[in-house]
């Protein structure tokens, strides 16, 4: 087109179509997490849950609906939450667990509707799936308690500047009869893939941990739910899909001892209360989780004293492949040594803000963190 012609009336019905095409998907999307809900409630076992995907659709619906199609698709969703509460209560099952879940669910539905309002009001529209995918990550990743078993916790999740970088990586932890579990891990890939595989990984592990003797016994869980996931998709991800981790064991006897399973995942930290600083290397490398049939050797935890008042860091590549300006990555063992933290809150945040420092608040990758402290006198 020269300069100054104006556009043609077909150029701008072409434009149209293209932007309906594109929202479509996203229209159908909370459906399609709805169903996949009653799918999932209906044909797991009582370990698993569904509340994140019902969570997830009025996410998606809030930016994309009016406020009627934004509220029925709430309603939806936390129809769906009780109806496979309900569909359940005959299996074993913790109430207060089932009952959390849905007021978890009822309240993200009203915060849709409240982000519904902000959206329509101010005329903002995500810029891309990616974005929506970034929400659904912080949405589906479960909050631990601040205190669990004695232990002091804490977790955030930091999403990517670039959009496409984001979804993937996950924690989740859990009071178990075999002392506290706890799991970070990054699926490869991003996109709503990489979170529809978190929600299949935090769920494998929340039943396994409840269930398994031993890490290893973990491990297999995930490895084998991770291959069912693996034979449902196409093509390089059917063939190359896998999800670093690392698994972790304080145990409840009160013995100041860790135990840690690690997957091909960043090594953990181990910050003492005099300013030590110790990285939990494995005594052997194992491949990630979907890759076990390449393993050397059966999965065997390593042991390793975690004194009171120590501070255990997890983190996933996002803290240590982000770079400055000039292309260096970061390195947390060299920024934390010799430091001293009252709590893993004040650790978590603080990485966070040296992070952004180091890459000028650009990050390129998104991160998870967890950390958690024996109190002292344990």
């Amino acid at each position: 087109m020269l300069r100054g012609e104006a556009p043609s009336a077909g150029g701008g019905e072409r434009r149209a179509r293209l932007v309906s095409s594109g929202r479509m998907p996203m229209r159908r999307l909370p459906v399609l997490l709805i169903a996949g809900g009653v799918a999932f409630g209906m044909g797991t076992p009582a370990g698993y849950t569904a509340a994140p995907f019902f969570s997830a659709a009025p996410l998606v619906a809030a930016p994309f609906f009016a406020l009627r199609g934004t509220v029925l698709t709430a309603l939806a969703a936390v129809l769906g939450e009780i109806w496979v509460v309900l569909y359940r209560s005959g299996a074993a099952r913790d109430h207060g667990e089932s009952v959390t879940e849905t007021v978890m669910v009822l309240a993200v539905a009203l915060s849709a509707l409240g982000i519904n309002r902000i959206v329509r009001s101010a005329g903002v529209r995500p810029a891309s799936l990616e974005d929506v995918s970034a929400a659904l990550q912080r949405a589906v990743l479960p909050t631990p308690p601040e205190r669990l078993a004695g232990l002091a916790i804490a977790a955030r999740y930091v999403g990517a500047r670039v959009a496409d970088r984001s979804g993937g990586d996950l924690y989740a932890v859990q009071e178990t009869p075999h002392g506290v579990r706890l799991l970070v891990g990054d699926v490869r890939g991003k996109g709503l893939d990489a979170v529809r595989t978190a929600v299949i990984v935090i769920g494998a592990f929340r039943e396994a941990a409840e269930q398994e003797r031993t890490l290893g016994a973990v491990a297999g869980r995930l490895e084998r739910a991770l291959r069912r996931e693996d034979g449902r998709r196409e093509g390089v991800e059917q063939t190359e899909g896998f999800t670093t981790a690392v698994l972790a064991e304080i145990p409840a006897n009160g013995q100041c001892v860790l135990r840690v399973l690690n997957r091909g995942h960043p090594s953990p930290l181990l910050l003492t209360p005099d300013g030590g600083l110790r990285e939990l290397l494995p005594a052997a490398p194992a491949p990630p989780l979907g890759l076990g049939e390449m393993a050397s050797r059966p999965d065997r935890p390593d042991e390793t004293f975690f004194p009171a008042g120590a501070l255990l860091l997890f983190f996933t590549d996002g803290v240590t492949g982000a770079r400055d300006l000039l292309g260096r990555c970061y390195n947390p063992s060299g920024t934390l040594r010799g430091c001293r933290f009252p709590g893993p809150d004040v650790l978590v945040d603080t990485l966070v803000e040296e992070v952004a420092r180091h890459t000028g608040g650009a990050s390129a990758d998104d991160m998870a963190l967890l950390a958690v402290q024996r109190p002292m006198g344990a």
